[in-house]
């Protein structure tokens, strides 16, 4: 139960924030408030965005997950990048959601680290395996966030909380665990056509 209440709370404030911000705080903090022991990082992040302003919440989501590969809450982006290989892993997670009988937004890759944490969240047993699997994407984007001095990282803190096994201490341990970075090779992405999450150019890899 505590672990479906984080992956759900998490998934609520990867969301992009809108006019639904304050109330998605509220749910958030209600669900975690009796949540035992210390997995409840998110409820830092409501404390940094509350009485914020829609607009400066926006841009700070789109400043954080938009404009850089480092940081995109597309999970495959991080072991396929952009190639042929990721259409496989894309295509993977819509098979995973069907077979338990959930249905995804269809404006949305299925990849997307607030869906996944919403089936985590509704389907406990595979959603957290699916998880899992993508720990190094997970810690990959946890340490970029931690990087970037961003409120978002104690949400990834909590997510990464859930999984068993110690974090990986630095990005290095981390591409390690993921074998290899994102590729640069940029090819059609069948049956899934490259989309970026933002109109705003990304900024490079480091």
């Amino acid at each position: 139960m505590r672990t479906a209440r984080i992956h759900q709370a998490a998934s609520l404030l990867l969301l992009h924030p809108g006019p639904d911000w304050p109330r998605r705080l509220r749910l958030v903090t209600d669900s975690l408030a009796g949540v035992p022991g210390a997995d409840t990082e998110p409820l830092s992040l409501c404390a940094a965005t509350a009485g914020v302003s829609d607009l400066e919440l926006s841009a700070r989501y789109v400043a954080t997950f938009d404009r850089s590969s480092r940081r995109t809450l597309h999970l495959t982006y991080y072991t396929d990048g952009d190639t042929r290989r990721r259409g496989r892993s894309l295509l993977a997670w819509r098979e995973l959601y069907r077979a338990h009988g959930w249905q995804p937004p269809t404006d949305e890759l299925p990849d997307f680290l607030p869906l996944a944490l919403e089936f985590a969240a509704r389907c406990p047993e595979p959603g957290r395996r699916a998880l899992l699997d993508h720990r190094a994407a997970l810690e990959l984007l946890r340490l970029a966030l931690r990087e970037h001095r961003s409120p978002y990282a104690d949400v990834l803190e909590a997510v990464c909380r859930t999984l068993p096994g110690a974090s990986p201490a630095d990005r290095a341990a981390a591409m390690r665990l993921a074998r290899s970075g994102p590729p640069v090779e940029t090819v059609g992405l069948l049956p899934f056509p490259h989309r970026p999450s933002s109109p705003h150019a990304q900024e490079p890899a480091r």
